[in-house]
Protein backbone atom coordinates (compact mmCIF):
# COMPACT_ATOMS: atom_id res chain seq x y z
CA UNK A 1 0.00 0.00 0.00
CA UNK A 2 1.50 3.43 -0.97
CA UNK A 3 0.88 6.92 0.45
CA UNK A 4 -1.48 9.32 -0.97
CA UNK A 5 0.13 11.93 -2.92
CA UNK A 6 -0.39 14.94 -0.60
CA UNK A 7 -2.04 17.55 -2.66
CA UNK A 8 -0.84 21.11 -3.13
CA UNK A 9 -2.45 24.08 -1.24
CA UNK A 10 -4.48 25.99 -4.01
CA UNK A 11 -2.37 29.57 -2.20
CA UNK A 12 1.12 27.49 -2.71
CA UNK A 13 1.52 29.71 -5.91
CA UNK A 14 1.18 33.06 -3.81
CA UNK A 15 3.83 31.54 -1.31
CA UNK A 16 2.07 29.23 1.44
CA UNK A 17 4.29 26.68 3.08
CA UNK A 18 3.99 23.98 5.64
CA UNK A 19 5.24 26.44 8.12
CA UNK A 20 2.73 29.06 7.37
CA UNK A 21 -0.46 25.86 7.35
CA UNK A 22 0.84 24.89 11.03
CA UNK A 23 0.72 28.45 12.37
CA UNK A 24 -3.10 28.77 10.84
CA UNK A 25 -4.47 25.85 13.09
CA UNK A 26 -5.60 27.46 15.45
CA UNK A 27 -6.98 30.17 12.91
CA UNK A 28 -8.19 27.10 10.87
CA UNK A 29 -10.22 25.18 13.93
CA UNK A 30 -12.07 28.74 14.41
CA UNK A 31 -13.51 28.55 11.21
CA UNK A 32 -11.00 30.85 9.43
CA UNK A 33 -9.36 30.89 6.12
CA UNK A 34 -6.24 31.71 5.11
CA UNK A 35 -5.75 34.35 2.89
CA UNK A 36 -2.79 36.50 1.41
CA UNK A 37 -3.74 40.36 1.06
CA UNK A 38 -3.18 42.07 -2.20
CA UNK A 39 -3.95 45.65 -1.52
CA UNK A 40 -4.94 47.67 1.16
CA UNK A 41 -6.60 50.84 1.02
CA UNK A 42 -8.91 53.32 3.68
CA UNK A 43 -9.93 50.22 5.84
CA UNK A 44 -10.63 47.87 3.40
CA UNK A 45 -8.45 45.60 1.90
CA UNK A 46 -8.38 43.31 -1.50
CA UNK A 47 -7.45 39.35 -0.22
CA UNK A 48 -6.70 36.40 -1.81
CA UNK A 49 -7.88 32.98 -0.12
CA UNK A 50 -8.88 29.71 -2.15
CA UNK A 51 -12.38 28.63 -3.15
CA UNK A 52 -14.28 26.34 -0.06
CA UNK A 53 -14.69 24.26 -2.04
CA UNK A 54 -11.11 21.73 -2.15
CA UNK A 55 -11.99 20.31 -5.28
CA UNK A 56 -11.83 23.12 -7.54
CA UNK A 57 -8.67 24.22 -6.34
CA UNK A 58 -9.61 27.29 -7.34
CA UNK A 59 -8.69 31.07 -5.92
CA UNK A 60 -11.06 34.03 -4.97
CA UNK A 61 -10.18 37.79 -4.59
CA UNK A 62 -12.55 39.02 -1.49
CA UNK A 63 -12.77 42.90 -0.18
CA UNK A 64 -12.16 42.40 3.29
CA UNK A 65 -12.86 45.13 6.39
CA UNK A 66 -9.65 45.59 7.88
CA UNK A 67 -10.59 47.59 11.12
CA UNK A 68 -10.09 44.05 13.71
CA UNK A 69 -6.40 43.79 12.84
CA UNK A 70 -5.71 47.49 12.99
CA UNK A 71 -3.08 48.85 15.53
CA UNK A 72 -2.10 52.59 16.70
CA UNK A 73 1.33 51.39 15.71
CA UNK A 74 1.34 51.64 11.78
CA UNK A 75 4.40 48.91 11.41
CA UNK A 76 1.70 46.45 12.96
CA UNK A 77 -1.12 47.57 10.29
CA UNK A 78 -2.05 45.04 7.61
CA UNK A 79 0.18 45.52 4.58
CA UNK A 80 0.09 43.99 0.95
CA UNK A 81 2.19 40.64 1.15
CA UNK A 82 0.33 39.79 4.96
CA UNK A 83 -1.01 36.57 5.33
CA UNK A 84 -4.08 36.58 7.28
CA UNK A 85 -6.90 35.35 8.81
CA UNK A 86 -10.29 35.63 6.97
CA UNK A 87 -13.94 35.25 8.76
CA UNK A 88 -15.45 35.13 5.38
CA UNK A 89 -19.21 35.07 6.57
CA UNK A 90 -21.70 38.21 7.21
CA UNK A 91 -22.26 40.84 4.68
CA UNK A 92 -18.38 41.92 4.67
CA UNK A 93 -15.46 39.82 5.22
CA UNK A 94 -13.66 40.67 7.97
CA UNK A 95 -9.83 39.88 8.77
CA UNK A 96 -9.47 38.38 12.24
CA UNK A 97 -6.06 37.78 12.62
CA UNK A 98 -2.21 38.76 10.49
CA UNK A 99 -0.05 35.61 10.96
CA UNK A 100 3.59 36.59 11.88
CA UNK A 101 5.89 37.82 9.20
CA UNK A 102 9.05 36.24 7.63
CA UNK A 103 10.36 39.90 6.37
CA UNK A 104 9.16 43.30 6.04
CA UNK A 105 10.62 45.96 4.13
CA UNK A 106 10.06 49.10 6.46
CA UNK A 107 11.13 52.98 6.16
CA UNK A 108 10.87 55.61 7.89
CA UNK A 109 7.38 57.80 7.39
CA UNK A 110 7.16 60.04 4.42
CA UNK A 111 6.35 62.88 7.52
CA UNK A 112 9.99 61.96 8.62
CA UNK A 113 8.49 61.46 11.91
CA UNK A 114 9.68 58.51 14.00
CA UNK A 115 7.34 56.42 12.63
CA UNK A 116 7.81 53.15 10.46
CA UNK A 117 6.16 52.57 7.00
CA UNK A 118 6.06 48.88 5.80
CA UNK A 119 6.51 48.82 2.01
CA UNK A 120 5.99 44.55 1.83
CA UNK A 121 5.69 42.23 3.84
CA UNK A 122 6.94 38.59 3.49
CA UNK A 123 9.01 38.92 1.33
CA UNK A 124 12.45 37.06 -0.07
CA UNK A 125 13.87 39.31 -2.78
CA UNK A 126 13.95 43.17 -2.47
CA UNK A 127 13.90 44.01 -6.87
CA UNK A 128 15.81 47.49 -6.70
CA UNK A 129 15.09 48.92 -9.93
CA UNK A 130 17.41 51.79 -10.93
CA UNK A 131 17.18 53.55 -14.61
CA UNK A 132 19.70 53.79 -17.05
CA UNK A 133 18.78 56.54 -18.74
CA UNK A 134 20.56 58.97 -16.56
CA UNK A 135 23.72 57.82 -14.67
CA UNK A 136 22.57 56.26 -11.33
CA UNK A 137 22.86 57.78 -7.80
CA UNK A 138 25.24 55.36 -5.91
CA UNK A 139 24.05 56.78 -2.69
CA UNK A 140 20.86 56.34 -3.31
CA UNK A 141 21.27 52.82 -4.35
CA UNK A 142 23.16 52.31 -1.20
CA UNK A 143 19.85 53.24 0.72
CA UNK A 144 17.92 51.29 -0.65
CA UNK A 145 20.53 48.35 -0.61
CA UNK A 146 20.55 49.47 2.97
CA UNK A 147 16.61 49.04 3.48
CA UNK A 148 16.72 45.41 2.06
CA UNK A 149 19.28 43.93 3.71
CA UNK A 150 17.34 45.22 6.71
CA UNK A 151 13.90 43.86 5.79
CA UNK A 152 15.56 40.33 5.45
CA UNK A 153 15.43 39.69 2.36
CA UNK A 154 17.32 39.23 -0.25
CA UNK A 155 18.14 42.39 -2.28
CA UNK A 156 18.60 42.37 -6.42
CA UNK A 157 19.99 45.34 -8.24
CA UNK A 158 18.22 45.35 -11.35
CA UNK A 159 19.84 48.22 -13.68
CA UNK A 160 16.28 48.86 -16.27
CA UNK A 161 16.27 51.01 -19.97
CA UNK A 162 19.58 49.20 -21.31
CA UNK A 163 18.55 50.12 -24.99
CA UNK A 164 18.89 53.50 -23.47
CA UNK A 165 22.43 53.61 -22.23
CA UNK A 166 25.79 54.11 -23.97
CA UNK A 167 28.15 52.32 -22.00
CA UNK A 168 25.90 49.67 -19.25
CA UNK A 169 28.26 47.67 -18.51
CA UNK A 170 30.69 50.52 -17.18
CA UNK A 171 28.01 51.66 -14.99
CA UNK A 172 26.97 47.66 -13.97
CA UNK A 173 30.47 47.62 -12.67
CA UNK A 174 30.61 51.02 -10.43
CA UNK A 175 27.14 49.68 -9.66
CA UNK A 176 28.33 46.12 -8.52
CA UNK A 177 31.30 47.74 -6.47
CA UNK A 178 28.32 49.87 -4.72
CA UNK A 179 26.59 46.95 -3.70
CA UNK A 180 28.45 43.55 -2.25
CA UNK A 181 26.86 41.04 -2.03
CA UNK A 182 24.03 41.55 -4.24
CA UNK A 183 23.44 40.49 -7.98
CA UNK A 184 23.71 43.18 -10.71
CA UNK A 185 21.69 42.88 -13.92
CA UNK A 186 21.54 45.04 -16.83
CA UNK A 187 18.13 44.81 -18.42
CA UNK A 188 15.30 46.20 -20.80
CA UNK A 189 12.25 45.64 -20.99
CA UNK A 190 11.78 47.27 -24.22
CA UNK A 191 14.15 44.83 -26.40
CA UNK A 192 13.22 41.82 -23.59
CA UNK A 193 17.05 41.87 -22.81
CA UNK A 194 17.82 39.49 -19.81
CA UNK A 195 14.18 39.59 -18.93
CA UNK A 196 14.18 35.79 -19.08
CA UNK A 197 17.38 35.84 -16.60
CA UNK A 198 15.96 38.36 -14.10
CA UNK A 199 12.72 35.93 -13.81
CA UNK A 200 14.79 33.06 -13.04
CA UNK A 201 16.33 34.94 -10.12
CA UNK A 202 13.26 36.37 -8.47
CA UNK A 203 12.28 34.59 -4.95
CA UNK A 204 8.44 32.97 -4.66
CA UNK A 205 7.69 36.71 -3.02
CA UNK A 206 9.66 39.60 -4.86
CA UNK A 207 8.88 43.42 -3.88
CA UNK A 208 9.54 46.11 -6.72
CA UNK A 209 11.06 49.39 -5.36
CA UNK A 210 12.81 52.52 -6.69
CA UNK A 211 12.32 55.68 -7.83
CA UNK A 212 9.68 57.51 -9.90
CA UNK A 213 11.03 56.85 -13.55
CA UNK A 214 12.74 54.07 -12.87
CA UNK A 215 10.53 51.74 -15.15
CA UNK A 216 9.23 49.73 -12.14
CA UNK A 217 5.61 49.45 -13.78
CA UNK A 218 7.48 48.73 -17.82
CA UNK A 219 9.05 46.27 -15.97
CA UNK A 220 6.46 44.93 -14.25
CA UNK A 221 4.23 44.01 -17.39
CA UNK A 222 7.32 42.61 -19.32
CA UNK A 223 7.56 39.86 -15.88
CA UNK A 224 3.90 39.15 -15.84
CA UNK A 225 3.69 38.82 -19.97
CA UNK A 226 0.44 41.41 -19.64
CA UNK A 227 -0.08 44.81 -19.22
CA UNK A 228 -1.40 44.76 -15.85
CA UNK A 229 0.29 48.22 -14.73
CA UNK A 230 -0.22 51.24 -16.37
CA UNK A 231 2.71 53.22 -18.00
CA UNK A 232 3.71 56.79 -18.33
CA UNK A 233 6.88 58.36 -19.61
CA UNK A 234 9.31 60.50 -17.91
CA UNK A 235 10.11 64.25 -18.41
CA UNK A 236 12.61 64.70 -20.88
CA UNK A 237 13.75 68.05 -19.08
CA UNK A 238 15.01 65.88 -15.68
CA UNK A 239 14.46 62.22 -16.72
CA UNK A 240 12.34 61.89 -13.51
CA UNK A 241 8.88 60.49 -14.24
CA UNK A 242 5.17 60.65 -12.39
CA UNK A 243 3.67 58.37 -9.70
CA UNK A 244 2.04 55.55 -12.00
CA UNK A 245 1.79 53.24 -9.13
CA UNK A 246 0.15 54.89 -6.30
CA UNK A 247 -0.14 51.87 -4.28
CA UNK A 248 1.24 48.66 -3.12
CA UNK A 249 0.16 45.83 -5.29
CA UNK A 250 0.46 42.00 -5.73
CA UNK A 251 0.77 40.30 -8.75
CA UNK A 252 0.80 36.80 -9.93
CA UNK A 253 3.55 35.70 -12.12
CA UNK A 254 2.87 33.10 -14.96
CA UNK A 255 6.20 31.46 -14.09
CA UNK A 256 4.86 30.77 -10.47
CA UNK A 257 5.27 33.19 -7.35
CA UNK A 258 4.05 36.63 -7.01
CA UNK A 259 5.26 40.61 -7.29
CA UNK A 260 4.46 42.99 -5.42
CA UNK A 261 4.58 46.51 -6.91
CA UNK A 262 5.13 49.76 -4.95
CA UNK A 263 4.60 53.15 -5.86
CA UNK A 264 7.78 55.21 -6.76
CA UNK A 265 9.65 56.55 -3.44
CA UNK A 266 11.34 59.59 -3.14
CA UNK A 267 12.54 59.32 0.24
CA UNK A 268 13.83 56.84 1.69
CA UNK A 269 14.70 56.63 5.29
CA UNK A 270 16.05 54.07 7.54
CA UNK A 271 14.30 52.66 10.08
CA UNK A 272 16.54 50.71 12.51
CA UNK A 273 18.72 50.12 10.04
CA UNK A 274 22.23 48.62 11.96
CA UNK A 275 21.85 45.52 10.13
CA UNK A 276 21.19 47.02 6.65
CA UNK A 277 23.85 49.22 6.63
CA UNK A 278 26.07 46.23 7.74
CA UNK A 279 24.95 44.54 4.84
CA UNK A 280 24.76 47.07 2.56
CA UNK A 281 28.39 48.40 3.27
CA UNK A 282 30.07 44.92 4.19
CA UNK A 283 33.43 45.46 3.05
CA UNK A 284 33.67 48.30 5.10
CA UNK A 285 32.41 46.55 8.27
CA UNK A 286 34.76 44.00 7.04
CA UNK A 287 38.42 46.40 6.92
CA UNK A 288 36.91 47.83 10.55
CA UNK A 289 37.24 44.14 11.72
CA UNK A 290 40.56 44.31 11.01
CA UNK A 291 41.61 47.48 12.93
CA UNK A 292 44.06 47.35 15.61
CA UNK A 293 41.62 48.97 17.99
CA UNK A 294 37.99 47.76 18.51
CA UNK A 295 36.79 51.13 19.23
CA UNK A 296 38.68 52.78 16.24
CA UNK A 297 36.69 55.70 14.66
CA UNK A 298 38.97 55.64 11.45
CA UNK A 299 40.67 59.11 11.62
CA UNK A 300 44.02 59.21 12.82
CA UNK A 301 44.14 56.23 15.03
CA UNK A 302 47.42 53.85 14.19
CA UNK A 303 46.59 50.27 12.67
CA UNK A 304 43.45 51.49 11.03
CA UNK A 305 42.84 49.49 8.23
CA UNK A 306 39.61 51.89 7.00
CA UNK A 307 41.96 54.73 6.92
CA UNK A 308 44.81 52.65 4.66
CA UNK A 309 42.22 51.38 2.59
CA UNK A 310 41.19 55.07 1.89
CA UNK A 311 44.84 56.22 1.40
CA UNK A 312 45.24 53.88 -1.28
CA UNK A 313 42.35 54.08 -2.94
CA UNK A 314 40.49 50.76 -2.61
CA UNK A 315 37.75 52.55 -1.00
CA UNK A 316 36.63 55.50 -2.33
CA UNK A 317 36.04 58.50 -0.26
CA UNK A 318 32.27 58.51 -1.57
CA UNK A 319 31.85 55.09 -0.17
CA UNK A 320 33.09 56.15 3.05
CA UNK A 321 31.13 59.27 3.12
CA UNK A 322 28.11 57.68 2.17
CA UNK A 323 28.60 55.19 5.00
CA UNK A 324 29.36 58.08 8.01
CA UNK A 325 25.66 59.73 6.79
CA UNK A 326 23.55 56.66 7.00
CA UNK A 327 25.10 55.76 10.04
CA UNK A 328 24.38 59.51 11.40
CA UNK A 329 20.98 59.48 9.82
CA UNK A 330 20.19 55.99 11.61
CA UNK A 331 21.56 57.02 14.91
CA UNK A 332 19.08 60.08 14.72
CA UNK A 333 15.93 57.94 13.92
CA UNK A 334 17.09 55.23 16.41
CA UNK A 335 17.12 58.44 19.61
CA UNK A 336 13.95 59.66 18.08
CA UNK A 337 12.25 56.37 18.23
CA UNK A 338 13.52 55.43 21.47
CA UNK A 339 12.07 58.98 22.78
CA UNK A 340 8.63 58.49 21.05
CA UNK A 341 8.45 54.76 22.69
CA UNK A 342 9.31 56.72 26.38
CA UNK A 343 6.76 59.57 25.47
CA UNK A 344 4.18 56.60 24.91
CA UNK A 345 4.88 54.90 28.20
CA UNK A 346 5.03 58.31 29.87
CA UNK A 347 0.86 58.88 28.10
CA UNK A 348 -0.29 55.78 28.39
CA UNK A 349 0.71 56.10 32.54
CA UNK A 350 -1.19 59.35 33.05
CA UNK A 351 -3.86 57.45 31.21
CA UNK A 352 -4.23 54.64 34.05
CA UNK A 353 -3.20 57.17 36.71
CA UNK A 354 -6.88 59.60 35.39
CA UNK A 355 -8.63 56.34 35.33
CA UNK A 356 -7.92 55.25 38.80
CA UNK A 357 -8.18 58.61 40.05
CA UNK A 358 -11.48 58.94 37.96
CA UNK A 359 -12.59 55.55 39.94
CA UNK A 360 -12.05 57.08 43.56
CA UNK A 361 -9.47 55.08 44.19
CA UNK A 362 -6.66 57.74 44.60
CA UNK A 363 -8.10 60.29 46.81
CA UNK A 364 -6.14 63.65 47.22
CA UNK A 365 -5.63 64.42 51.27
Amino acid sequence: MTDATPVQHPLAGHGWTSELDELFTPHREAGLLPGRIARVDRGRCDVITADPDPGTGALRTLRADTSAVSDPDPVRCPCTGDWAAVDPTGPLPVLRALLPRSTAIVRTNASRRSEGQVLAANVDTVLIAVSLASDPDLGRVERFLALAWESGAQPLVVLTKADLAGDAEHIREDVEAAAPGATVLVVSAATGENIDVLAACLGSTTALIGQSGAGKSTLTNALAGAEVMAVQHVRDSDGKGRHTTTTRELIPLPGGGVLIDTPGLRGVGLYGGAEGLAGAFSDIEELAARCRFDDCMHRTEPGCAVSAALEDGTLPHRRMDSYLKLQRENAWMEARSDARVAAERRRRWKTVQKSVRDAGVIRRR
